[in-house]
């Protein structure tokens, strides 16, 4: 299979793109400066020459997107799974009295424009499928849900239900090429963003999507928000 992974450099991302390079997958690991990708991400490149390959992508910046696929089209690297992973988490601190509207605005241009941006570009290139194997991964989020709304975190739980609004819409508009989206909780992670105490650690949960892109975890067909290993998450 040949998979886009966005957000690569470290946490989920760098997990996904090793894990799916040890099991024989060719991924393009995107980052935003493909100079600065990371020393573990530099070493998995030289590690499987020709199966992962490092490309600069900032998913906000849309002429970036745009220059990707025109790469990639050209090369012939057509997409089996697309995953959306760059995120960012701004605007911890306080309620609504103390929100910036600046932190609101950047995590929307990045966990929500940058899904919409690297799928409006990088979906044309993805395989049809009559089996509904082709996958796009929205990496989502418990906060970003109705039934999992607490008071605070502002700036991403909106950005990450509107993220899953997306996807469904998206899903729906690929249904026909044999594509599906879904929106994917990975869990509370141990990463920067998710702190030293998340009971979970990026390689398990990039264990479980990876199982979700193989078609190893099914989903049923009018489910497309599940957490990552599969089970149906509540909206």
């Amino acid at each position: 299979m040949n998979l886009l992974i966005t957000g690569a450099a470290r946490g989920l991302g760098y997990e996904l793109a090793k894990l799916a390079a040890a099991r024989g997958h060719a991924v393009a690991a995107c980052v935003r400066d493909a100079g600065r990708a990371g020393e573990g991400l530099a070493q998995l490149a030289d590690r499987y020459p020709g199966l992962v390959r490092i490309e600069a992508l900032d998913v906000a910046d849309e002429s970036q997107a745009r220059a990707l696929a025109a790469k990639l089209r050209d090369e012939g690297f057509v997409l089996d799974a697309l995953v959306n992973n760059a995120g960012i988490l701004l605007g911890r601190s306080g309620g609504i009295a103390s929100l910036e509207m600046d932190d609101l605005k950047r995590t929307f241009e990045v966990n929500l424009y940058g899904p919409l941006i690297v799928a409006k570009h990088l979906t044309p290139l993805m395989r049809e499928s009559m089996s509904g194997a082709e996958l796009v991964v929205h990496v989502a989020s418990d906060a970003g849900s109705f039934a999992g709304a607490y008071g605070g975190d502002y700036p991403y739980a909106l950005s990450k239900i509107a993220l899953s609004m997306f996807t469904k819409q998206l899903n729906e508009e690929l249904k026909p090429r044999g594509i599906r989206a879904l929106a994917v909780h990975p869990g509370w992670m141990r990463t920067d963003m998710g702190g030293q105490s998340a009971p979970l650690s990026p390689a398990e949960s990039a264990l479980g999507i990876i199982d979700l892109i193989e078609g190893t975890t099914e989903v049923p067909a009018e489910t497309w928000f599940v957490d990552y290993t599969g089970r149906a998450m509540p909206v």
